[in-house]
């Protein structure tokens, strides 16, 4: 079984008209400003899914600061999965404006159905000590519900690009030591997060419930990250992700089968933790 556990969906008024939802919204406009940015719903995804081989997707909107806005979109991701509970897992986004608010709308779309909260992302503002403490309602609701977590990471050196924002590694490892309970995966490698999973004190214990998705992999890394990461974390511990609509999976798929990685390291990465994570049966 093949899943890909990152890839976005947006309703129809905002794939048709998305500069009506710029306004307030600073990270929305600094990512989909570009006519280039795609936007895809869910029947897309569906038939890229067929053609490409995937299984099953997790799918979400974005971290919007209008709370009006993220019900709309998570409403549409909790439709999506009751029409498509085969081929589709959701999860609910939002901003964090008010903290109090997006622990309420976690719980609504948990009762809902939907399998966590992500890809919580703080584009504008950055990963600053204030936000790990501001999540503190929303990781109750998910240990309540015994849910799982996404958190946007970036590589804090290298090239510049739209959505790259102030990740510091010790506020994940700060998040880590407060939530490491809570099943978290790191998008987009962590941001370079695993090569610290050589230290000897520890980071064995708050990173026991730890995965990172290789989202944006063939814009970020070497192919050598694929085999290395896997070293480094462990290859139980990655999860593909496209990305989506961004890359197809095919892309991955091919990067991945010519990175070196035995059989069994390249169907746990692709599906196998995936489904132990998200409860996937796979018979």
């Amino acid at each position: 079984m093949k899943i890909d556990v990152h890839v976005h969906v947006f309703p129809p008024e905002i794939r048709d008209h998305r500069e009506k939802f710029f306004a307030g919204e600073p990270d929305f406009e600094l990512l989909y400003s570009s006519p280039k940015s795609r936007l895809v719903g869910v029947e897309e995804l569906l038939n890229v899914m067929a053609e490409d081989g995937v299984d099953r997707s997790v799918v979400f909107g974005f971290p919007w600061r209008d709370p009006g806005i993220s019900e709309l979109c998570n409403d549409y991701v909790i439709e999506a999965v009751r029409r498509y509970p085969a081929q589709l897992l959701g999860l609910a986004c939002f901003g964090f404006a008010d903290p109090d608010a997006a622990a309420l709308e976690s719980a609504r779309c948990l009762e809902q159905g939907l399998h966590g909260v992500g890809e919580l992302a703080f584009y504008v503002a950055g990963f600053s000590a204030a936000v790990v403490d501001q999540m503190a309602p929303v990781i109750e609701v998910l240990r309540h519900h015994q849910k799982v977590l996404m958190l946007h990471t970036n590589e804090p050196v290298g090239h510049s690009y739209p959505g790259k924002s102030d990740v510091l590694l010790r506020q994940l490892y700060r998040f880590l030591k407060l939530y490491g309970d809570v099943p978290t995966i790191f998008a987009h490698w962590g941001g370079g997060f695993p090569f610290y999973h050589l230290l000897k004190k520890e980071f064995a214990e708050v990173a026991q419930n730890l995965y990172y998705d290789t989202a944006a992999t063939p814009y970020l890394f070497k192919n050598d990250i694929y085999r290395l990461g896997g070293e480094l974390a462990g290859f139980d511990r990655i999860l593909l992700g496209s990305d989506f609509p961004l890359l197809r999976p095919r892309r991955y798929f091919q990067d991945i089968a010519a990175a070196g990685l035995d059989d069994c390291s390249q169907q746990r990465l692709c599906g196998e933790n995936a489904a132990r994570l998200f409860g996937i049966q796979t018979s």
